[in-house]
């Protein structure tokens, strides 16, 4: 749970804790069947908000990914542990069913503070690795559309309900803490368009009070993650004698806190269009696991010794260039801020107080 952390913004010496839980506040969550989805949907609902758990596989009816977890399943582990869950069927690339779910909201509970979208982590379209020469494109337009294009279908019908109040944070689901990600070119192309879709977004939503970031996990200990690895979420160290990354790797939960740790800052605008690891927000908000551990990828000493050198190279390569390319951004960015003229309206801040 959240402990009331102290933290410093930019080297200043000002310190606001979090909020002390999310009671009243009301939340989507796109893609909360399994994962981080089903980890932050549960979060989102210790903390005192009421959840929309939404997705497209139900008891009646599983998604393409035919594996048994459903939107009832989370929304039944929500209200089993004493909170507030709504259980609906959604397909977040057919916009009249996310229409209808943003209409059903404001019907039901006048309000919308929080949009996760974590829809399609794990589509198996995007699990082949492999160089760009030789991927295989049979479904990468089906794949764009899951894992992308509903992340944008999303956002839009639920911004307007936020922008009407001058309140309200998205959250983009995504992977890695840089701008790469693993597998293939479509895989990568997703990663890094969601980071840049909360970039985005932050600047348009800025000026009405609202918030977009963009959020990403460790070593997750997701539903697949722990059959690969022949374990269970209870005896899930046994994992580390195949894999001793695995000692370091974290619960679905933990994502999870690191949002409700995001959504209670009451300074969050001034953070909005940024890049956050669960690790990071960890050690700020001073969180922890469901077994009280606070796990820390970004501190771990990572085990590469199963990886072949021509990987390691190319994550080096990459990393080197992408350096080079940050700097020259930067560099270029700079400038062509000195070229815009000044405005008259000045966009919205955040405030920190304490």
């Amino acid at each position: 749970m959240v402990d009331r952390p102290r933290r410093s913004l930019q080297g200043s010496s000002s310190r606001v804790p979090v909020r002390e839980g999310l009671a009243g506040t009301v939340a989507v969550v796109a893609g909360a069947t399994r994962g981080a989805g089903r980890g932050i949907a549960r979060a989102l609902g210790e903390a005192g908000a009421t959840v929309y758990c939404t997705g497209r596989s139900v008891r009646a009816n599983r998604s393409p990914y035919n594996r048994p977890e459903t939107v009832e399943e989370t929304a039944g582990i929500i209200s089993a542990a004493g909170g507030s869950a709504v259980a609906l069927r959604v397909d977040h690339t057919v916009e009249s069913e996310v229409e209808a779910l943003f209409q059903r909201v404001e019907r039901e509970r006048g309000r919308l503070d929080v949009l996760v979208n974590s829809i399609a982590g794990e589509d198996p379209l995007m699990a082949q690795w492999c160089s760009f020469w030789k991927t295989d494109l049979k479904n990468a337009e089906a794949a764009l559309r899951q894992s992308l294009l509903s992340h944008i279908i999303t956002a839009k019908h639920a911004a307007p309900y936020m922008i009407r109040n001058s309140r309200g944070l998205i959250v983009e689901v995504t992977e890695n803490e840089v701008l790469s990600a693993g597998g293939n070119p479509v895989t990568q192309t997703v990663k890094l368009a969601l980071k840049g879709l909360a970039l985005n977004m932050a600047a348009e939503l800025r000026p009405h009070g609202v918030a977009a970031v963009a959020v990403t996990p460790g070593f997750l200990r997701s539903e697949t993650m722990l059959e690969r690895f022949g374990v269970t979420e209870e005896t899930w160290r046994e994992g580390g004698k195949k894999d001793r990354n695995f000692l370091e790797s974290e619960s679905p939960l933990f994502v999870g806190r690191a949002v409700v740790a995001l959504a209670g800052d009451p300074a969050i605008l001034e953070r909005s269009g940024q890049l956050f690891s669960s690790w990071e927000l960890g050690r700020e908000y001073r969180f922890t696991d469901t077994d009280g551990r606070r796990p820390d990828w970004g501190a771990s000493k990572i085990d590469f010794s199963k990886h072949p050198e021509q990987l390691l190279q190319l994550l080096r390569t990459g990393s080197e260039i992408q350096l080079r390319w940050l700097n020259e951004l930067r560099r270029k960015t700079k400038h062509f801020l000195t070229q815009l003229p000044q405005t008259k309206t000045k966009a919205v801040r955040g405030t920190r107080t304490g």
